[in-house]
Order: structure tokens, then sequence, then C-alpha cells
């Protein structure tokens, strides 16, 4: 491969040679040096050239490799450093989120005007027996069995398990929450009860209630557990035709419960300050 690309190159080279050997031969001995050197001279003249051209075919494709090779060094620094930009944008984009979220969260204390310890959800348990929840706090940070859970605009379930630094969330949709809840707009009582995919069903609501699809749902503050006023959740289904005493009645909660990243606890001194007052009233 290598003799047939440069078979004209060697061949030029060859002859040239030849002619300079024959020419100093000639010079020596100073042998007809007019009319010998000047055939030599004029033989050689286009292998000369053919040579010279191909010297310089050769060296301007070394230096086009050269800058060749040079291109693909640049080419590999700027795919290096794109990937870095796009790696600190996706970086960025997912603090920003984070700080979105976090500023929503923050907002409760404004809304409720309670006392919130914040945490990051480190497991999840959504199958068809448990709805649940794990975060990473714990009884060092001040939490305990039954202190309810927040997201923004709401409630999503409360504390069970505790221990020293983390704690299991049962949520609004597991089939052993239950919740006593009121609507809003008429302050028909009732009671939450988790229902999986089908969010919360309101039981125990007379069919001569005022009960209707979009009605927002908010805790009746009864228990020890849940003060009074919080977000649960807005009616999404409401059935009269029963053969019951009662309504069938679904509740959507307001929080995407398969997509929470951080919640707010709501503090047991808290609770308990809110439990003396309704005491006192």
């Amino acid at each position: 491969m290598f003799l047939k690309n440069y078979r004209t190159v060697i061949l030029a080279g060859a002859i040239i040679a030849a002619a300079l050997i024959l020419l100093s031969y000639n010079l020596r001995y100073d042998t007809g040096a007019g009319v010998l050197k000047n055939m030599i001279l004029e033989a050689a003249t286009p292998f000369q050239k053919v040579f010279n051209a191909s010297v310089a075919g050769v060296e301007n494709a070394w230096k086009r490799y050269i800058h060749l090779v040079g291109l693909e060094e640049d080419n590999r620094k700027l795919k290096s450093k794109i990937t870095a930009l796009q790696e600190e944008l996706i970086l960025y984009k997912e603090g920003n989120l984070e700080a979105q979220r976090l500023k929503k969260l923050l907002s409760l204390q404004d809304a409720y005007g309670h006392r919130f310890i914040a945490a990051r959800v480190i497991g999840k348990e959504l199958s068809v027996v448990s709805k649940t929840l794990w975060i990473d706090k714990g009884k060092t940070h001040g939490l305990k069995p039954g202190m309810p859970v927040l997201v923004s605009p709401g409630l999503i379930g409360r504390l069970t398990d505790v221990s020293w630094h983390s704690s299991k969330v049962l949520l609004l949709i597991d089939e052993n929450s239950n919740v006593d809840v009121l609507i809003q707009r008429t302050r028909v009582q009732g009671i939450a009860r988790g229902a999986g995919t089908l969010g919360c069903v309101l039981r125990y609501v007379s069919k001569i209630q005022d009960v209707k699809e979009g009605d927002v749902v908010v805790t009746a503050g009864f228990s020890n557990i849940f003060p009074k006023g919080l977000l649960v959740g807005k009616v999404s289904y409401v059935n009269r035709m029963g053969t019951g005493l009662f309504l069938k009645i679904h509740v959507a909660p307001f929080a995407d419960l398969s997509s929470v990243e951080e919640v707010m606890v709501l503090a047991a001194e808290q609770q308990e300050s809110d439990q003396r007052k309704m005491k006192e009233e």
C-alpha cells in the first residue's frame, strides 16, 4: 500500500539521484560537461517538478493531519465543557424546584399560625395493603406519634411509629386512617376514611345534608390528633341514589401523595396549646 501510494515520488527521487551522480562524475572529469549537463538537467526537470509537487503534497497532508488532530482535541474539550454545564444546569433546576417546594411548605406556618418541623421523605410504601411514608426526623427532633403531617396546601396523614432519627407517616388514603372532618361550606360533619386509589370516602353523612362536588373538606378538630381547620381535600363524587341512609361521597386529597418529597410536621407543643384553648372555650 505504501509503495503504491508513493511510487511516483520514489521513482522521481531515484532518477534525480542518478542524474546528480552522473552530473558529479561529468563535472569531475570535465568531459563534455556542457552538453552532458544540459541533457541530464533537461531530462531531470519534469521528474524534479513531480518530486517537488509530491513532497509539497505530503507536507500539506501532514499539516492538515496535525490541524485535524488539534481540532479533535478542541472538540473533545468543548464536549467536556458542555457536559459539565449541562450537569450544572440540571443541579440548578433541581435546587430551584426544591427551593420552591420548601417555600410552599414554609407558607403553611403563615397559613395556619402553627409551628412546624420540616422533614424529607426517605421511603414510601404505596402498595395495596399499606399507604405510608418514612421521613428523616424522629424523637431527637421532637417528633411524637400522632402528630399531623402536611404539605402545601394541607394534611396528608399522621405519625404512627417514631424512632430516634426517623418516623412513619400513615397517609390519609390508607384504609386504617380515619379523620373527623367538616364540609367547609355547610359545616356538615363526617369521617374521612382512607380508600386507596379513590382517595378517601366520607362516611356517616345523611342524604338530607347539603354536599356537592367541589366542596372543600377540613379537619373538625374533635380528636386529640388534628387541630381544627386543616385542609384535607375536595369532594370529588356524590351519590344520593343508594339504598342506605348515608350519602356515598369520595374526597380527593389536595396533595399528590405519590410525589411528596418534603413534609412539615405540626409540633406537639402547638397541638397541646390548641387543645387547651378548645377546652377553655
